[in-house]
């Protein structure tokens, strides 16, 4: 195999793997966890930092808080890791 036939190797599997790569983003779901609410309850937090504001959650949203969360949920411990700030 020659010097040039390898570039044109190397850039065909390149532009195979970069297209692959396209295709997976493009195919992928659209984001449907809802971001953190932005009302009185939560404007505390908006300030924070994610894992300082994390540890207040499971106050309210633990088993025993006021707003429980389902028993489906995911991991509760990285809340706005999908809960995104606004």
């Amino acid at each position: 195999m020659t010097t040039r036939q390898k570039h044109i190797l190397y850039n065909a599997l390149f532009l195979l793997v970069c297209g692959g790569i396209l295709l997976f983003l493009l195919l992928a779901p659209p984001e449907t966890t809802r971001p953190l609410p932005n009302d009185q309850d939560h404007q505390m937090f908006m300030t924070m930092k994610k894992k300082e504001a994390e540890r207040f959650c499971q106050a309210c949203h633990g088993p025993d808080g006021r707003a429980p969360l389902p028993k489906t949920h995911p991991p509760k411990y990285r809340c706005l890791f999908c809960h995104k700030l606004p």
